[in-house]
Formats: C-alpha cells, sequence, structure tokens
C-alpha cells in the first residue's frame, strides 16, 4: 500500500490516529532498547526456522527476517514496505484482510490460519501463520506481529496420508505397500510425528521426532511415549478424551525430551479407523516445537520492560533487584542475582537479588566472600561466561554462599558484567526450575548484563558527580566567605587612611601645592579605587554585615558627653559628634533602598551631566538617541551603578576619537536601554566569562591603574556580573554582543588608544566598522 491517510491493512478506512499517543517518548522507549540490545535480537531471530514478521498499524511489513523470505519465497527488497496481498491472488487477499480486521477489533491473537502465496516464480505456495496485535506501553494498537511457516510440503503429505488411507481401505491386498509408501513419504516431513494404535502405542515416528524429542523408532516401538511432564497428566487424559469424541484435536502444551529438557509444543493430532472395523485405526499426532518462539516473545516482553523501568528506579539496588526478579522470571530459576566485585577488599558482594523467598533474599545480600578460588572469580578473571549443569560434579565449585544463605545451589548460569575494559561482577541465575541451562538461556543473559553493567557504570559516575558538586559547592561556599570578610576588612582601615589624608592635606597646605598635590591625589584616587570594589562586592554578595556600625554608634552614644568636652578643650566649641555620627552612617552604615518609578531619559541625561567632568580629559563623541519610555521601578542607587557602569566601561574599552551610542526607547511592554561603543571590542572566548565576576576584558599586562574613564583604565571586572545580579533581583534582562577590532585580534594585541595613531584606519569610519561592544537592558 502506498496511502497511509487513515487506511487499515490493505486500504480499507480504519478509527482516525489518536494524537495523545507520545510518539516522541515510544521512539526514545524503542530507540533505548534498540541501543543496548539490536544487534544480539536480530541474531536471536535469524536462528529461528520459521519466518518472524511485523508490520505497522496499515499492514505493510516493517521489520521480518530471512526466514520468512524464504517461506514467501521473495527477496528481501520484494517484500520490505508492502503487505501480504502483494503477494496473493484475489480470494487469499480477502481472507487475510477479513482476518487481520477480525484481530484489530477483537484484539484476539489468530492462529494456525492457511493461505496460499504466489512466489517469485509464479508457483503457489501454502502457509501456515499465527498473528496478533502489537500495543505499546499505553495501550495503544501500533501494528501486528506474526509467525509464519512453509506448510506446502506438510499439506502434500496430509494428502498423500489420505491417498493411502483409502487405498488402506480398498485395496486390502496392496494395504502394506501403501503404508510402507507412505511411511517412506513422511520420513521427509519436517515437523516431529507419530502414529500410534487407538491405544496409543507407537507404530511409527519419523526422523524429525527423533532429532526434536531424542527417541528413535527401535527404542519406543509398540510402547507409550514417556514425555508427557507429570504436571500435565489431566490435560493429556481430556486431550485424548477429545481426540476420540471428535476425531480431531489442536493443543499448545509441553513436552519432554529424551535427556529431560522441556520443550513448548503445538500438537495436532487425527483419528483414522476401518468402516469394516471400528476397532482397527490408529491416531496420527504432528508436533511444532515452538520453544524459541516463546522464549523470543518472553524475551521481547523483558527487555521492553527492563528499558522502560530503568527511570523508575532511581535507587540503583532497588534497580538490580527488579532486573534479577525480571532474570528469574525468564529464565525459569529458582533465584537470580548480581554480584559485584570490591576491588579493594578483593570480595564479592550482592547488590541485586532475587529469590522465591523474601528471607533467603536479604540473608544472600549480606554475603561477601573472596574472589580468590570461586566460580564467580573465574568469571570475573577470565570475562568469559559459564554453565555449571551439577554442582556436585564440578571439582572448582565452593559452597561458601550456600551455607551462609542456608541455600542448595543444583546447577547455575554466570555471565560476567563488562564495563569498558574491565569486569565488575556476574549476573547469575542458579537452579533451572525445569530442564537445565543451555545456550539459549546464556544469549538471554549476555543480553540484559549490558543493560545491568550500563546501570552499575552510570550510578557510579552519578555518585562521582554528586561528590564533585559537594565539593566545588564547599569550595564556592568557602570562598564567598573569604571574599566577604575581607571585603568588610578592607573597609575599615581604607575609611581611616582616605581620612588621614584630607588631614594631611590640610596640614600640607601652607605649603607649595606643586611638591606634594600630585603625590597625595594619586594615594586618594587608589584608595578610592579600593572602596569601589569593596561596595561592588557588598553588592555582590548581597549580604552586607552592618556590626561595626553597631559598634561605633554604640561607642559614640555612650561617650558622646567626653568626647564634646575634650573636642572643646583642645579645639574650642563645635559639633564634633553630629559630624562624627554622620562620618560613621556613610562609611559604615546601611543603605536606606527606596524603590519608585524612575523617567530613565532624565535620570540618564542627569547622569551624563554629573560624570561629563570625569571623562572630559577624553576626545569621545557620546551620541544621544532618547525617547519617551515606560517608567522604570527600582531604586535609584542600582540604577545609578548600572548605567554609570556600562558607560564608563565603554569610554574605557573606546579609544580617542571615537563614538559611543546611547539609545532609550519603548520597546513591547516596556524600556530598552542600549550602550554601543565603537571600541576594541571582546575577544569570543572571554565573552563566555564576561558575566562571571572580576573577569576583566582585556589581558592584565594591558591594564594599567589609570584614572576612571581613562583608556584601558583597567577595569575590575565586577561591574557586569554586580548588573547581573542586580537584573535577577530586579527582573531585568540584559543582553550583550560583541566584536573584537580585527586588526588587533589576540587578546595581547595593543589599541594604541587614539584613531589618530592607528596604522590601520584611514579615519575614524574604519576604526568604527572594525569592532565594538553592545549592551542592550530590557525592563518590563
Amino acid at each position: 500500500m502506498s496511502s497511509h491517510d487513515e487506511k487499515n491493512l490493505f486500504g480499507n478506512d480504519i478509527p482516525s490516529k489518536d494524537p495523545d499517543i507520545s510518539k516522541d517518548n515510544l521512539r526514545k522507549s524503542i530507540t533505548y532498547v534498540t541501543d543496548i540490545f539490536d544487534e544480539r535480537y536480530k541474531i536471536f531471530l535469524e536462528q529461528v526456522s520459521d519466518g518472524v514478521f511485523e508490520t505497522d498499524i496499515y499492514g505493510s511489513f516493517i521489520y521480518f527476517n530471512n526466514a520468512f523470505c524464504n517461506t514467501l519465497g521473495h527477496s528481501r527488497l520484494e517484500i520490505q514496505g508492502r503487505d501480504f496481498s502483494r503477494f496473493m491472488d484475489s480470494e487469499n487477499a480477502k481472507k487475510a484482510y477479513e482476518t487481520f480486521t477480525k484481530i484489530w477489533i477483537t484484539q484476539n491473537e489468530a492462529s494456525d490460519l492457511q493461505w496460499e502465496i504466489i512466489d517469485s516464480e509464479g508457483k503457489t505456495r501454502q502457509i501456515e501463520l499465527s498473528a496478533f496485535l502489537i500495543k505499546d506501553k499505553n495501550n495503544k494498537k501500533k501494528g501486528f506481529r506474526g509467525i509464519t511457516r512453509d506448510i506446502t510440503q506438510k499439506m502434500k503429505t496430509i494428502k498423500a496420508l489420505k491417498r493411502s488411507e483409502l487405498l488402506y481401505k480398498n485395496e486390502s491386498k496392496a494395504s502394506r505397500k501403501a503404508e510402507q509408501m507412505a511411511r517412506n513419504l513422511l520420513d521427509f516431513v519436517p515437523y516431529p510425528m507419530i502414529v500410534s494404535d487407538l491405544d496409543a502405542n507407537i507404530t511409527y515416528l519419523n526422523p524429525a521426532f527423533t532429532r526434536t524429542f531424542g527417541w528413535t523408532f527401535d527404542e519406543i516401538k509398540g510402547s507409550k511415549i514417556p514425555f508427557i511432564p507429570a504436571h500435565l497428566a489431566e490435560e493429556a487424559k481430556l486431550a485424548r478424551e477429545t481426540l476420540l469424541r471428535e476425531k480431531q484435536m489442536r493443543l499448545e502444551t509441553k513436552r519432554l525430551t529424551k535427556d529431560g529438557r522441556v520443550l513448548d509444543v503445538i500438537v495436532s493430532g487425527a483419528v483414522f479407523t476401518d468402516e469394516e472395523n471400528a476397532n482397527e485405526g490408529g491416531k496420527l499426532f504432528i508436533f511444532r516445537d515452538i520453544t524459541q518462539e516463546r522464549k523470543l516473545e518472553l524475551t521481547n516482553a523483558t527487555l521492553l520492560r527492563i528499558s522502560t523501568a530503568l527511570p523508575e528506579y532511581p535507587v540503583l539496588e532497588e534497580l538490580l533487584d527488579y532486573i534479577s526478579g525480571e532474570t528469574k522470571r525468564l529464565l525459569n530459576s529458582e533465584s537470580a542475582s548480581i554480584a559485584i566485585l570490591d576491588p579493594a577488599q578483593n570480595e564479592i558482594f550482592f547488590l541485586g537479588a532475587a529469590y522465591d523467598d523474601s528471607e533467603v533474599k536479604n540473608r544472600v545480600k549480606k554475603v561477601r566472600y573472596s574472589v580468590e578460588n570461586t566460580i564467580t572469580g573465574m568469571v570475573i578473571k577470565t570475562g568469559k561466561p559459564l554453565i555449571v549443569h551439577d554442582t556436585s560434579k564440578e571439582l572448582d565449585y565452593r559452597p561458601g554462599v550456600d551455607l551462609q544463605a542456608k541455600v542448595h545451589t543444583k546447577n547455575l548460569i554466570f555471565v560476567p558484567l563488562k564495563s569498558r575494559d574491565k569486569t565488575i561482577g556476574v549476573l547469575a541465575a542458579v537452579n533451572k526450575k525445569e530442564g537445565s541451562f543451555d545456550d539459549t538461556d546464556l544469549e538471554l543473559m549476555n543480553m540484559i548484563s549490558g543493560t545491568v553493567a550500563l546501570s552499575i557504570e552510570n550510578a557510579r559516575i552519578s555518585e562521582e558527580l554528586r561528590a564533585a558538586y559537594h565539593e566545588v559547592t564547599m569550595l564556592n561556599k568557602a570562598k564567598d566567605k573569604v571574599i566577604n570578610h575581607l571585603s568588610h576588612e578592607i573597609k575599615t582601615p581604607v575609611a581611616v587612611l582616605l581620612a588621614t589624608l584630607n588631614i594631611l592635606a590640610k596640614r600640607l597646605s601652607p605649603l607649595p601645592s606643586e611638591t606634594w598635590e600630585t603625590t597625595l591625589d594619586r594615594a586618594k584616587r587608589n584608595l578610592e579605587r579600593i572602596l569601589d570594589i569593596q561596595y561592588e562586592v557588598t553588592d555582590i554578595m548581597q549580604n552586607s554585615d552592618f556590626s561595626g556600625y553597631h559598634v561605633l554608634s554604640t561607642l559614640l552614644d555612650e561617650c558622646a558627653d567626653e568626647l564634646e568636652a575634650l573636642a572643646a578643650e583642645e579645639l574650642g566649641e563645635g559639633k564634633l559628634i553630629e559630624r562624627l555620627r554622620r562620618r560613621i552612617d556613610a562609611v559604615f552604615g546601611p543603605k536606606k533602598i527606596e524603590i519608585r518609578d524612575i523617567d530613565l531619559v532624565s535620570f540618564t541625561d542627569n547622569l551624563l551631566l554629573r560624570i561629563r567632568p570625569n571623562h572630559a580629559h577624553r576626545k569621545i563623541e557620546i551620541k544621544k538617541s532618547f525617547n519617551p519610555s515606560p517608567p522604570i521601578h527600582m531604586p535609584e542607587d542600582v540604577l545609578d551603578k548600572i548605567i554609570t557602569g556600562l558607560i564608563k566601561n565603554a569610554i574605557e574599552n573606546t579609544p580617542d576619537m571615537g563614538r559611543i551610542e546611547i539609545i532609550i526607547r519603548p520597546e513591547l511592554a516596556g524600556t530598552e536601554f542600549i550602550v554601543r561603543d565603537y571600541g576594541v571590542g571582546i575577544t569570543e572566548d572571554y565573552q563566555r566569562r564576561i558575566f562571571e565576576g572580576f573577569f576583566p576584558t582585556q589581558e592584565s599586562i594591558n591594564y594599567s591603574s589609570k584614572r576612571p574613564y581613562d583608556f584601558n583604565a583597567g577595569g575590575k571586572g565586577a561591574d557586569l556580573l554586580r548588573t547581573k545580579i542586580f537584573s535577577e533581583k530586579y527582573h531585568f534582562s540584559i543582553e550583550m554582543h560583541s566584536d573584537r577590532c580585527r586588526f588587533i585580534p589576540g587578546e595581547t594585541d595593543i589599541c594604541y588608544g587614539n584613531i589618530a595613531r592607528c596604522q590601520f584606519c584611514r579615519d575614524k569610519e574604519d576604526c568604527y566598522s572594525s569592532g565594538g561592544t553592545l549592551f542592550r537592558l530590557f525592563f518590563p
């Protein structure tokens, strides 16, 4: 079918697709399972002799094994994306449509269907098919899955058998010859087949029966085959009664092999009698071994359950207990466990386990034993799986775990858990309930072991990440405490030094200013620089400590009278106490934060006028584009720091004769503020870290401790971090875009600081087009 628009199998209408189906979630689940198990799963399917197929809800084939191609007699390319109707005549296509429609509606499995198929050579083949509906974990229909087999030879055999019966009835003289001919023909039937008298004594069995169950005709001739499990004796009795009553029967059951294995089989039986003598006749039984088919279905369901359960078990031990339970159920064993190697102690311990008895499980999880001289240790060291069919005959088996956990191990299977280049433990199943462990069980265990090892490795990495994160968090807290403490410790001596410089300036005033003023200004400028850093750190840390302020205020209150008397005695009367109180408030006191509506245009105009003297010595063109905009709701002091910091950074990164643009305009339901400079720009590597704090936009070697607003004045790198923190606190956004000057692309390249001196620029426009930085603030 080429169209999938709301069509069912073979193009008929079906209910519309459910829009609530989470295709992404289903795709992720299927992809996860496929990533881990796809290779082993396909190998497993290709070992199945019957054809296996899957279709989507429209009947188009989306998966099939090579056996399916052989069954249909067409190549993989001829089958892919097509449906059964492409290989049938109209009558059989109609039967197929009715069958799949019934499966879709009733959601019941259809089995033992017989259709005619036309192969690639135009020949007609007869196939037997079983199919059922596929659903996802949300119980939504997603397609069909089934098993097919070529029964052309089988049908020819049945027809030949009927002809033989007819010859037996009508030509008594030729009966022995006809019987021999039938037996010779039946010898080539690929399915196990037996013929018995009415009392179930064997009169014939074909070679396929011997290959499947182990008994030869000479061993079993004239007697009953002991292959019915004891617990199915009543079921077998009812089946015999049905066969005698209805002359035919079909049963899905279990049968034993000669070596004790248990097979899942479908038994088809018929009774043939002599019309002239009712006591003459016999029974014909055809068996189909579906053990691999059932294991495949169970494996698929188990692997899907394990993959979808991974996110539901965040605790590793609980997840491994769950996987152990699924392994135990899949292999039909008394127990399953996951043993992990402790390399530090060279011991084995159980991290996951599943037992029929929960008390035994608890005892097993307390067991630890040495890796030396044990089967577990041997599997871990060699990295190879191991099956022990009888522990009493295994010389290397040590019953240490059995003694500690009070259990008895009869047989076992161990598969190594490999992570990267090492083996970290084993996945074990103990005491097969029916038969013994085989290579099929080993393959299933190998498929599950990959998920177990991946889960353990993920848990280990996750634990290491949590520990590393905890350590980094602790170090970061310690760093914050140190920075905060040093910031407050710096504040007092800097304030004292500034006051001392003011006193010193008064004392030196009688002397010529050219002999001391420059030195004093330099000292004062650098002390104010240190104080600015302290204020920025306080804004960033958002945890001001006013203990010093309270101590000084209390001392001043307690000693006010004594200080006034002392000052009057030494200096004369004055308002010394009030001046001291104002000084303490200014330096150490808490700042009052008042949030109000601010007109950004007038505020910025006033701010530019206030800071103009600070950069009057710079030849910078500041171009304004101010438009009336909605007011901004925040503290005036905070807004002052934000805008001053952005403009100051722009001026310090722009050479003389350069340009800075400041734009204010309404945007959506808010106000947009832009500062754009045509300066040196910021390198790409530095842009990623520009908001981290105390991270200058250039290499430290290119800075010098100049006056604020000088080119490359030596910014402290905290302005942008402080602005970023304010943006989170007062709910505005900040964006940055920067292009490094193409003439000085490296971090260590130096700008001349004046466009007129730049050897790369013929005029100012060359500089403007070479690089620059834009900061955008949006106040909603």
